[in-house]
């Protein structure tokens, strides 16, 4: 299945509980790489985000318009090629923990690779059969991921 934006959308592994999707953005890695790492950038396509500091073991926040605050932390960072974050981004719970959950949380990480003037990213969302319910959260995050990488490849068309 064809997104709006002509790359391929998510798809989700059942056996491994994954969410995994390949996006094209006609932009340099540098920038590509502010977008997914910067919360000033990341509050533009994805949700509201805050941490307490840079870098790995930085914690904050990920707001979505009419929903509670998620707590993320950063994993993992090897920039300009790939950062982790974990979240407590559980869709079927009705609020999200106010703290990170460590038992109960998945991770992102997100993998970039220069592909000709552009910047090739790949997403794969995993942990979810730690959640409330994984087979609807793992459906759940797929169409997000659709959702808000469109998001992000349509800010650097606006851009360019």
């Amino acid at each position: 299945m064809e997104s709006v934006t002509g790359n391929e959308a998510s798809t989700i592994d059942e056996q491994t509980f994954t969410v995994t999707r390949s996006i094209s953005i006609a932009a340099p890695i540098e920038k590509v790489w502010r977008a997914i790492t910067e919360p000033e950038h990341i509050s533009r396509w994805f949700g509201q985000t805050l941490f307490d500091g840079a870098g790995r073991g930085a914690q904050g926040t990920m707001t979505f318009e009419g929903h509670d605050a998620v707590p993320i932390r950063i994993e993992q960072i090897d920039a300009p090629r790939a950062v982790t974050y974990r979240w407590c981004n559980d869709n079927a719970l009705d609020s999200p923990p106010s703290t990170l959950d460590e038992a109960h949380s998945t991770v992102f990480t997100f993998t970039l690779e220069v592909e000709g003037a552009g910047t090739r990213l790949t997403v794969v969302e995993a942990g979810f059969e730690s959640t409330s319910a994984p087979l609807l959260n793992l459906q759940r995050h797929r169409v997000g991921w659709d959702e808000e990488l469109d998001k992000l490849i349509a800010l650097f068309e606006v851009q360019a």
